[in-house]
């Protein structure tokens, strides 16, 4: 399956592979990115990532890995969720490391978090080493999307679950337009003012009208390995979480 997010790019002209330039991305808007979170979805990420939380928490997971962890969010609201489970969260970016592992020592998690800078596509973990694996608004900035479902599947152990969350594109006659408005217009100006990063929060809904979506992100999975995906839009259709079994 070919993936049109894989060429969508942060920073037009840059002769760099994805990789190098969200890495740097996300780096120049770490300070910024999680009022930006908070201000763009006016809150209801907390809702989505609580889905998550609850769904992955069914499993009982003694060892979780977070990718594409970011500042921490979810990684911190896994260990709150679940207690005695450990959580290793990966990222590119150093940056956005940086101010998770304030949030994490702050929240007093720091002996059961660690986060530590890694290629999504190349883990530093041991295979069937987890027990379940999570990804939060990440997988749409992978190089390789079904390289990065490889690997997940490569460390998780057999009947290991991965729940992923993704933004998505509404579908309806009404709130499609008002999507299309906010995210490719609002969003960007407001990112503009608050990160300084031109192109962040362009590359945004460029981004998330580029990866698969539905059907076309769980086809993606079994190719990789998975076996009963399901997917379960929100919020109009604006986040969809994605489960699946190795």
């Amino acid at each position: 399956m070919k993936v049109k997010a894989e060429h969508i790019n942060p920073y037009e002209g840059d002769p760099r592979g994805k990789t190098e330039q969200v890495r740097d991305m996300f780096d120049s808007i770490s300070g910024a990115y999680d009022f930006m979170n908070r201000a763009m979805t006016m809150g209801v990420d907390r809702l989505w990532r609580r889905t998550a939380v609850n769904t992955v928490r069914r499993h009982a997971p003694g060892r979780v890995v977070d990718l594409a962890t970011g500042t921490g969010d979810l990684a911190i609201a896994l260990a709150r969720r679940i207690p005695g489970a450990e959580i290793t969260g990966y990222d590119l970016s150093e940056g956005m490391l940086e101010v998770g592992r304030r949030k994490v020592e702050k929240a007093g998690l720091s002996g059961r978090i660690s986060l530590h800078q890694a290629d999504c596509l190349a883990l530093p973990a041991a295979d069937n080493s987890a027990d379940a694996v999570t990804v939060a608004y990440g997988v749409r900035n992978f190089e390789h999307l079904l390289e990065g479902y490889r690997e997940m599947h490569r460390i998780l152990r057999p009947g290991g679950m991965l729940c992923v969350l993704e933004l998505s594109t509404p579908r309806g006659h009404i709130t499609a337009p008002l999507y299309q408005l906010y995210t490719r217009r609002i969003i960007p100006m407001a990112g503009r003012l608050i990160s300084h990063d031109d192109r962040a929060y362009s590359y945004l809904p460029e981004s998330i009208a580029a990866v698969p979506q539905g059907a076309d992100m769980c086809a993606l999975m079994a190719e990789a390995g998975f076996s009963d995906c399901r997917f379960r839009p929100m919020t109009f259709g604006a986040c969809t979480m994605y489960t699946a079994v190795k």
